[in-house]
């Protein structure tokens, strides 16, 4: 398992919309993207997933890879805030509007991994 499914797995252990599923046959976890709640899934055999990694404050302004700064988003939303908001300076009022918004959603939506995750 690469270093990228781990983080994805992490981020849906903490995360109570995900729950363990079957889709299409394989083992998965299902849940909801933390902008849209439209629903996303990581598959954990290695296949394709629709849920992208959501660094809630962007790597180019000091984000790291940290589980309190890790969500899960569907590809569409993902990209569209990176294009939109990554490139401005930090203390860009949108920016930090929007950084404010995902903590609080994140923290809504958090819960302690579960012992038997995944």
């Amino acid at each position: 398992m690469g270093a990228l499914q781990k983080k994805l797995i992490l981020a849906a252990g903490t995360d109570r919309t995900f729950r363990r599923k079957e889709v299409g046959g394989r083992k998965s976890l299902a849940g909801k993207c933390i902008h849209c709640r439209r629903a996303i899934v990581v598959d954990l055999e290695g296949g394709p997933s629709s849920a992208t990694l959501e660094h809630i404050v962007p790597r180019t302004h000091g984000g790291d890879d940290s589980v309190e700064n890790l969500a899960l988003a569907c590809a569409r939303c993902n990209q569209g805030k990176g294009s939109r908001l990554d490139h401005r300076r930090f203390d860009d009022p949108k920016l930090q509007e929007v950084i404010a918004t995902l903590k609080a959603r994140r923290e809504e939506r958090r819960r302690e991994v579960p012992d038997d995750w995944p």
